[in-house]
């Protein structure tokens, strides 16, 4: 089975995160993309309770067989990265190929990581980035390029629209009406 892990703090996912999954599926001939909230981020507050965050999450892997929402990280330790790929070799009995799928900008950090040697060495990276874009990689990394048009939304965007009430059309429907449903980001 070729998967990849796809994670980040998802507060909220949106569309974007779909669209990059979708290509990297696509483009990688991948059986599966693992979205992982990180409960407890090293690198960035999430705001939003955990539990809000992976339900979110579940809704937008809706709309993809391949996506499949996972509480690999849900624990109360830092989530690190190796931690969850650990997980998932153990979990696969390290048959298949494990990708990992970052944007450009989180890969450009990858030294300042947790046990990155480890990282590196444990995965086949799915960079995201723009066309024409470049980025410096360790040797020892596996990298492969998913050029993507650029998209331009981020979540903390996505919170302040929907703080001043405001309907992003960036977010999922289902997501969305989880979002009014539960009072999330009415600040």
């Amino acid at each position: 089975m070729r998967r990849a892990i796809f994670g980040g703090t998802f507060d909220p996912i949106h569309r974007a995160h779909l669209v990059v999954a979708r290509e990297a599926a696509d483009a990688f001939a991948l059986d599966q993309v693992l979205f992982v909230p990180a409960a407890n981020p090293p690198h960035k507050e999430a705001g939003t309770p955990y539990e809000h965050r992976y339900k979110m999450v579940e809704l937008a892997c809706k709309e993809d067989s391949r996506f499949s929402p996972s509480r690999m990280e849900e624990k109360s330790r830092k989530s690190y990265s190796i931690y969850t790929i650990e997980r998932v070799k153990a979990i696969d009995g390290v048959t298949g190929d494990v990708f990992f799928l970052i944007g450009a900008d989180a890969f450009a950090e990858i030294q300042t990581w947790f046990r990155w040697q480890d990282v590196v060495r444990e995965v086949e990276f799915i960079v995201v980035t723009r066309p024409g874009h470049t980025y410096l990689s360790p040797p020892e990394a596996r990298v492969h390029r998913l050029d993507t048009v650029a998209l331009p939304v981020s979540s903390s965007e996505i919170r302040a629209a929907l703080a001043r009430g405001e309907t992003p059309v960036e977010l999922p429907q289902a997501v969305l009406e989880y979002i009014r449903a539960n009072g999330l980001y009415t600040r």
